[in-house]
């Protein structure tokens, strides 16, 4: 398989720990977004929406959009599993991941961020825009996951966690502060000290600058 992806893009971290969890294979083909990659015409041709990640498969089948990836990888290789079986737990697994993957990172994505700053908006003010966002959806996710389980919904890692560790890495990067989710730090701890969730760290790519 290859994963058309980018160091920095937390939609891509999400796929590199799943596919590392599951244990499969795959080449990373970088797409630079801050150099506009993903607009050319050969990617939109393979992926309309010029976004990352996107996943080739050994057939050639292209899968774009990390969560249907996810589905797609918890559906095709179930173990590890990502989620639980009981259908209300699996339910809470996923609205605590949808609360990072459609509440917080559309609104701090790479190209809304640019159209902040072309609006008239600075750096800091960009910077505090993706801060508040942030905060307002860390602190509902610390909510809905589990109090005394060592990850998000339990002994083991799984779809909330693949969530929690990217979007973290972009709040450390812009300097949120972390202070009131020490919880969730917490969890960030556990999950990276695990082989597959280290070697997906964006300093670790290829295409790492």
């Amino acid at each position: 398989m290859k994963l058309y992806t980018y160091w920095r893009s937390t939609t891509s971290y999400r796929i590199r720990i799943a596919l590392n969890l599951k244990g499969l294979q795959y080449e990373s083909v970088p797409v630079n977004l801050v150099k506009g990659e993903q607009s050319s015409s050969d990617y939109v041709s393979l992926n309309p929406g010029q976004g990352v990640p996107a996943l080739v498969l050994d057939d050639g089948t292209v899968l774009t959009q990390s969560m249907a990836i996810l589905d797609w990888l918890e559906e095709t290789r179930p173990s590890p599993a990502l989620l639980p079986e009981d259908p209300v737990e699996r339910a809470h697994v996923r609205a605590a991941s949808l609360v990072i993957a459609t509440d917080i990172h559309p609104v701090n994505n790479l190209r809304v961020v640019a159209k902040l700053k072309a609006m008239g908006h600075s750096q800091d003010e960009a910077v505090a825009w993706m801060n508040e966002w942030m905060a307002k959806g860390f602190e509902a996710f610390g909510r809905m996951i589990g109090e005394d389980t060592s990850f998000c919904f339990g002994d083991t890692p799984g779809l909330a966690d693949l969530c929690l560790v990217p979007q973290l890495y972009n709040a450390h990067r812009w300097g949120l502060d972390l202070a009131p989710f020490k919880r969730l730090t917490e969890i960030e701890t556990r999950c990276l000290a695990l082989s597959e969730f280290d070697a997906a760290r964006p300093e670790n790519q290829p295409d790492a600058a």
